[in-house]
């Protein structure tokens, strides 16, 4: 049996990549799984060591079938690292899995994202796999819902898989632009996925945020397609210290598991939809919105008193 090539995408954070690989490594696949690291040159001087010392490191990186390493000669950026880096994989294979370098999995991981891959292959109404949920803390589920997967609008860019046949159409340029903003309809219908969605895509297309991610969820959007997550996390994000582009520091341990040790979950192939499910992960989703706030007042108090 062929399992899927999982890709990830390093920069310039050599500890966050460390614990990521490392994770990886004891995932009860990694022999029997292909791994492709892309890494990123540095955008300036400044991140010229960091991305150095990424690379001696996983310059060393083994325990997987294979490893293959893509480093950039210039700085691509994520999106069209990311872009160009799951196309050529996916075009190769069929299927893909992706990490980023601050995503620390479960042993389970891989044994989760291969048997949902197999199972949805093919489903209509389905676009991509994540590992990822939010803790227990703040994720709720109605008591009469028992399926170990669940449906939701959003897909999720903390671990993913898709099939090249939902890849292959993805509009970049997102050439209807124009006539989804000047739709009240549509960009409300949009939101339902998260109140961000609308924004961050109107930013994108006007210059202000260049993101591969906020483009895919569009793509989903137009066609009317969803995102299957496990009940309980494989992934515990690390990167919310500050270290990251568009991570702050996670005070309120939102994104960070301690329920990791989940040997396997039932996946069902015939799912339906739980609008109560789409409201309570849209909540725990928007907790983390207000934190990231909280945190930009304080900063800015802080940096009041100081002046």
């Amino acid at each position: 049996m062929a399992f899927s090539p999982v890709v990830l995408f390093v920069y310039n954070r050599p500890w966050h990549t460390k614990q990521t690989v490392e994770a990886l490594q004891k995932n009860k696949l990694a022999e029997e799984s292909e791994l492709f690291i892309y890494s990123d040159a540095a955008k300036n001087g400044a991140a010229e060591q960091a991305v150095s010392e990424v690379r001696d490191y996983i310059g060393s990186v083994d325990g997987c079938k294979s490893v293959t390493i893509i480093e950039r000669e210039k700085n691509w950026g994520l999106a069209d690292s990311i872009i160009d880096g799951v196309t050529t994989i996916i075009n190769q294979y069929g299927r893909v899995i992706v990490l980023e370098d601050d995503l620390v999995t479960s042993p389970y991981f891989l044994k989760f994202m291969n048997d949902a891959l197999d199972t949805y292959k093919g489903v209509e109404n389905i676009y991509s796999i994540t590992g990822f949920s939010f803790s227990s803390r703040f994720m709720r589920f109605p008591r009469d819902f028992d399926d170990d997967v669940y449906l939701n609008i959003r897909p999720m860019s903390w671990s993913w898989g898709t099939w090249k046949s939902e890849w292959e159409g993805v509009d970049w340029d997102v050439l209807d632009f124009n006539d989804f903003i000047a739709s009240l309809k549509k960009t409300d219908q949009f939101n339902q996925g998260g109140t961000d969605l609308t924004k961050m895509l109107k930013m994108q297309m006007n210059g202000q945020l260049d993101s591969w991610y906020i483009r895919w969820t569009y793509d989903a959007f137009k066609k009317g397609k969803l995102t299957v997550y496990p009940r309980v996390s494989f992934i515990n994000n690390v990167g919310h210290d500050n270290t990251g582009v568009h991570c702050g520091i996670d005070h309120e341990n939102i994104y960070s598991h301690t329920e990791l040790n989940l040997t396997s979950i039932k996946v069902k192939k015939k799912l339906v939809l739980n609008n109560a499910v789409v409201s309570n992960f849209n909540r725990a989703f928007n907790l983390s919105v207000i934190a990231k706030i909280k945190r930009l007042i304080k900063r800015v108090l802080k940096y009041a008193k100081i002046f």
